[in-house]
């Protein structure tokens, strides 16, 4: 299942990312991943492993497992790099040994200080917060993504973790839309109104820790993960479904994309198996029911600032 972007090119609705990958596992998880028939995969300069995906990727092409033009790769702007968007954009191509991207990403709306091009530092000043750059604005940061497509680097372009006022602005300066905002969002944090606004927009929502973060997010921000819920348990028993793969399901009912993390081979196969089920009417009210506005992903731990504050 594939849905159209404003661009119009098409984004397979499952992915997987590749955040917090271990560099000597990721290349069997993309082989395999690819083996499976995922076609979507979600880079970041900030994850650092494109090099590895890079070299799974040309192992892929090279033996003829598939095709360039098969695949849809995503990757991202780290916030050091604003004011070398270009620099940075090639950068990673380099790495993932690419000649074009099919979607680039801002990972967030916040310039801060440059520490060199895909160093993806996040410099924190004397009192431990985030150095944020306040001379470069999002709009010429666009502007500067906007003429990756126009050379020809990048199909679409995207943004990641705007909310309503920010992808307003965007829409509202840009020559080229934004083809996607990759957000999180999953049963405890359901964001509909932001979810609604870049639909009605025509912007492609990306449900980044779609599972609620899990074991990954536990470990870091100490958070609790809807697939734990007992409602949620007894919704995937009714479907002979895994909680995850009845939450994932939900999100692609939701018309949003999905793009799991997971190191586990047998969790890879489990997440790309929900397209021979459809949750009812009723169970995506009951799922809906559960919103808890309960976000997972707080890099406020490392940034010394609360950036959605």
């Amino acid at each position: 299942m594939e849905i159209t972007l404003n661009s119009g090119f098409k984004m397979p609705i499952v992915g997987l990312g590749v955040w917090r990958m271990e560099k000597e596992g990721i290349r069997d998880l993309i082989i395999n991943a690819i083996k499976i028939g995922y076609r979507h995969l979600d880079c970041a300069a900030d994850y650092r492993n494109e090099a590895e995906v890079g070299e799974a990727l040309t192992e892929a092409f090279k033996t003829g497992l598939v095709k360039r033009e098969d695949l849809f790769i995503t990757t991202k702007l780290w916030n050091s790099d604003h004011g070398h968007v270009i620099e940075a954009c090639k950068d990673s191509l380099k790495k993932l040994q690419l000649d074009y991207l099919d979607l680039f990403l801002v990972h967030f709306p916040v310039a801060t200080k440059h520490t060199g091009v895909g160093t993806t530092d996040s410099a924190l000043g004397d009192d431990g917060v985030l150095d944020i750059d306040t001379t470069i604005s999002l709009e010429t940061t666009w502007h500067d993504m906007e003429k990756l497509v126009s050379m020809g680097l990048v199909r679409s372009i995207g943004i990641s973790n705007y909310d309503v006022f920010l992808t307003r602005d965007c829409l509202a300066y840009s020559k080229i839309k934004p083809a996607v905002n990759q957000i999180e969002t999953h049963p405890y944090f359901q964001r509909d109104s932001l979810v609604k606004f870049c639909q009605k927009h025509g912007i492609c929502v990306t449900a980044h820790t779609p599972l609620g973060g899990a074991t990954a997010n536990a470990e870091w921000f100490g958070t609790v993960s809807c697939l734990d819920d007992p409602v949620l348990k007894d919704v995937a028993e009714k479907y002979k479904k895994t909680v995850a793969q009845v939450v994932l399901r939900w999100g692609i009912q939701r018309n949003t994309v999905v793009i799991p993390k997971t190191s586990k081979p047998s969790r890879l196969e489990e997440n790309f198996q929900v397209f021979d089920f459809e949750l009812s009417k009723e169970d995506m009210e009951v799922i809906k029911s559960m919103d808890r506005k309960y976000r997972t992903n707080q890099p406020a731990k490392f940034w010394g600032i609360d950036l959605y504050a």
